[in-house]
């Protein structure tokens, strides 16, 4: 999970612990190291972050062979208008608007993961 804020970090963690091995980074610069060096399952992108932003994080971490299978999903509180579409279009392999609701997110996880 690459998020810069700190709460939302937490609550994803606690959200997800359970059933996932969550890792985290803050920025983009860094969720691109973490993926390289950990190549994670999937991979929860918000778009709007610190060093790197989300959406040049998703293009380069797509744009590496070792990587790009990597499903990204794009978090976002600026869910405006065509901001889906722009993070598909990024690379991103699903999109999830902010504030997340709990049941979104894991339907978008079965869809990548399976059910249960």
């Amino acid at each position: 999970m690459v998020e810069d804020v700190d709460f939302n970090r937490d609550l994803l963690v606690q959200l997800l612990e359970d059933d996932y091995d969550v890792l985290t980074a803050a920025d983009g610069a860094e969720g691109i190291r973490l993926a390289e060096a950990v190549r994670p399952d999937l991979i929860l992108m918000d778009l709007s972050l610190p060093v790197i932003d989300g959406w040049e994080a998703t293009r380069r971490i797509k744009a590496d062979p070792a990587l790009a299978s990597i499903p990204i999903i794009a978090l976002s509180a600026h869910a405006m208008t065509g901001d889906e579409e722009k993070a598909l279009q990024c690379g991103c392999d699903d999109y999830l608007s902010k504030p997340l609701h709990e049941d979104r997110l894991f339907e978008k996880l079965a869809k990548f993961f399976g059910a249960g």
